[in-house]
């Protein structure tokens, strides 16, 4: 594994914020195996919320599904650093302000989100809406 994948892996275990992906993935029922680069992938998450076909806490990533696509993953894996970045929890209230600020302009969670935006949209299956101010007149 690459020195900044351990890096990523050791700075999400020691700002709690693995220790509590791997919390809500015991909650949520699903089934913990290893995955690329020091990601740790929870097949069958039990739960509706979020909303998402998948979800990172540190660096778990949490699905319903029995398996992820590589894009999906990789989109998940820039999820594990900016959750490293952002020093563990404070990544929360900051994700939650950001997909606020997204739909207030353009009415999707994740268009304007920065941090989907820096995940890369397309890889996390993600439109990109335009800003309703940009919108052609008519349209909805």
């Amino acid at each position: 594994m690459k020195r900044r994948f351990r890096f990523r892996r050791a700075a999400n275990y020691l700002n709690l914020a693995t220790p509590l992906g791997l919390l809500i993935s015991v909650i949520g029922g699903a089934t913990r195996q290893s995955g690329p680069n020091g990601l740790i992938l929870a097949f069958g998450y039990r739960y509706r919320f979020p909303i998402a076909g998948a979800f990172t806490v540190g660096n778990v990533v949490l699905t319903k599904w029995n398996a992820l696509d590589e894009r999906l993953i990789l989109h998940e894996g820039r999820h594990a650093t900016q959750w490293a970045w952002c020093a563990g929890l404070p990544m929360l209230p900051l994700y939650l302000l950001s997909m606020l600020g997204s739909v207030l302009v353009c009415g999707n969670q994740a268009s304007y989100n920065v941090f989907e935006r820096l995940a890369d949209l397309e890889d996390g299956g993600y439109p990109r809406a335009p800003l309703w101010w940009r919108r052609p007149r008519g349209a909805s």
